[in-house]
């Protein structure tokens, strides 16, 4: 088959070949030239890129030329696309090749020296000098630019009108729809600002391709909803672009709040400035963001590595503990012996379990929809923004989700001021509240605590036993405080841009992006790993600890875990309290306990999404 395939192409060059030949040996290019040398001089042809070929290769039907004489044997229009067959192809599916009965655009519409035509060398020049032609107004829009004038010095890397548009597939932008239009705006732009190489010998700064990716306008093109935020030409304009310190800029600083009122109508002088490409990694020019960023990264850094320790030493530990408890079982004792360990007490209130169901609900649609924007450039990212229907569908549930943290975040406050202050009847039991047993406020027994679990750890002392609140209990709820001023009080600015910017300086908003970003990140990976662990994963509960949806627990685990409460509410004969009567129903507890490991494979597939970004992605803190 393939010697098939050769051998016809052979044949059909030949015989190509061969016509051409005969045609040319018919009639020479010097017996036209005697009669059309009105047309073309012999030397201009001559030098042409079509002088090699000869008159007759184009007009194929002259083969007698005595014929052509007496004015029987005329020739039609030419074919360029016999030779030409890709720009051909280009050109047919473009905007240049319509029917319109004043315009009727072909080949030497734009190539109009057919015949004396030279090699262009890929010079830019000649390319810009067609289309101005006809394209008057934006020509006169892209004459001062700062692309034209480098084009104009013979810098052949400066944008001419083909890197943009196309030499012979140019597609009409008036015809494209906002998708494809939102695209075109910033593609083009990206070919040659992404080319680190032709920017730096043209002493062009690298970073604009990559700040704008990183912001919040350049994670939506990436995720693939370019119509919903600015591109570069809405902010540079498609074809006046130029330096933002010249006055005819639409960048300057006299009408940089009209290019940003575009979109946000409300901009003012404190709204603009904001960095549009800050880069946090460059000290030197933005010193605000990288040492923000350098803050934000430490936190991130010693949180993780601090619990993580702590979890991989609990988990260790944990093992051991339930292979000696295997142990003595088989051997037919007991470690200890509970009456009645399975008698039911209550841990937690209705109350308490619905503000943790309103934890989870807004904890899973903020990560599921913040996420993707973190991770825009994820092949999953894009998948999941798909699945909200896009990404203005995930910001809607992105601040319903918040919206409700909010709401439990003022129930906590609620119940933290009725806790401390409710029939408060001396202010020194102001104190004995905060930093009592029944407060999660951190207290010098928490450091003892600590270290008793460390010994434990490193088999050097007993497992401790906790009171109502254990330090990562407490650490996890003060977590929540931080979260809130960090991730809330930044999340409201990006919420409000325009509220905010009537006030702030604009930067604010690239703080807010570094702050709502990464510690966004660190309560995901927290809740994820270290929050999971110490609640469902570690060896003593896997796979769940179902208490925080039905708010019971069992006599034995009362004791072995918070013996120090068992102990207090027996000395204060409050325990029968706490008994339960009527335990949870089985259809209660199978609707919760599916939520719950619904909650918990989210977390841990958006953890391993994330370490697969982080590992393969390129991505940093």
């Amino acid at each position: 088959m393939r010697k098939f395939l050769f051998y016809s192409v052979v044949l059909y060059v030949f015989l190509w070949s061969s016509l051409v030949v005969a045609a040319e040996s018919a009639v020479s290019p010097d017996t036209c030239l005697e009669c059309h040398d009105d047309v073309v001089t012999a030397e201009d042809f001559t030098a042409s890129v079509h002088g090699a070929n000869g008159c007759v290769a184009c007009h194929i039907e002259l083969t007698d030329i005595d014929a052509h004489m007496e004015g029987e044997l005329m020739p039609g229009p030419v074919d360029c696309s016999r030779c030409h067959k890709q720009e051909f192809k280009e050109y047919f599916d473009s905007v240049h090749n319509f029917d319109h009965p004043n315009i009727n655009l072909n080949c030497t519409s734009c190539h109009k020296d057919i015949h004396e035509i030279t090699a262009w060398q890929k010079d830019k020049r000649r390319a810009n000098d067609i289309c101005v032609s006809c394209h008057t107004t934006p020509a006169q829009e892209y004459h001062i630019s700062i692309h034209s004038q480098g084009v104009a010095a013979g810098n052949m890397d400066a944008a001419a009108c083909i890197d943009c548009h196309g030499l012979h597939g140019i597609e009409s932008v008036g015809e494209m729809d906002v998708r494809e239009r939102a695209l075109f705006r910033t593609e083009p732009c990206m070919t040659c600002h992404a080319d680190e190489e032709m920017m730096e010998r043209n002493e062009v700064l690298p970073v604009a391709v990559d700040t704008y990716l990183e912001s919040y306008h350049g994670k939506n093109f990436h995720l693939g909803y370019p119509e919903k935020v600015a591109g570069c030409a809405d902010c540079h304009t498609a074809h006046q672009v130029l330096p933002s310190d010249d006055p005819a800029s639409s960048l300057s600083p006299d009408k940089l709040i009209v290019a940003c009122a575009k979109c946000h109508e409300n901009a003012s002088a404190q709204f603009v400035k904001f960095y549009a490409h800050g880069d946090m990694t460059d000290s030197e020019n933005y010193p605000i963001l990288f040492y923000t960023y350098i803050a934000m990264s430490t936190l991130l850094v010693g949180t993780f590595g601090v619990f993580w320790f702590h979890s991989l030493l609990w988990m260790f530990r944990g093992f051991i503990e339930n292979n000696e408890k295997k142990k003595a079982l088989a051997a037919g004792g007991h470690l200890h012996h509970i009456e009645n360990p399975h008698k039911i007490y209550r841990r937690f209130t209705k109350v308490h379990i619905f503000m943790h169901l309103l934890v989870i609900i807004s904890f899973l649609l903020l990560s599921l929809t913040g996420l993707p924007l973190k991770f825009s450039d994820q092949a999953w990212a894009k998948v999941l923004m798909e699945f909200f229907g896009g990404s203005a569908n995930a910001g809607a549930l992105h601040r319903l989700g918040a919206g409700i943290t909010f709401v439990y975040f003022a129930m906590a406050l609620a119940m933290s001021a009725k806790f401390l202050f409710y029939k408060l009847q001396y202010p020194a039991e102001f104190f004995h509240r905060l930093f009592g047993p029944e407060s999660l406020c951190p207290n010098l027994r928490d450091i003892n605590d600590v270290t008793a679990m460390v010994r434990w750890f490193l088999f050097l002392g007993p497992k401790p036993t906790f009171d109502r609140w254990t330090y990562w209990e407490k650490f996890d709820f003060i977590a929540v405080f931080w979260g809130m001023f960090a991730i809330g009080g930044s999340g409201l600015m990006l919420w409000f841009p325009e509220f905010f910017g009537a006030a702030l300086p604009g930067w604010v908003f690239n703080v807010a992006t570094i702050i709502h970003s990464d510690e966004a990140l660190l309560a995901t990976g927290f809740i994820f790993t270290v929050h999971f662990f110490n609640t469902h994963g570690r060896p003593e509960k896997f796979p769940m600890d179902f208490v925080v949806f039905n708010g019971e627990l069992a006599k034995e685990e009362f004791i072995e875990e918070r013996g120090d409460q068992w102990k207090r509410y027996e000395e204060e004969g409050t325990l029968e309290q706490y008994e339960v009567d009527k335990p949870s129903g089985a259809l209660y507890d199978f609707i919760l306990k599916g939520f719950g490991f619904t909650a918990v494979l989210i977390g841990v597939a958006l953890t391993v999404l994330m370490i697969y970004a982080f590992l393969y992605g390129g991505h940093h803190f």
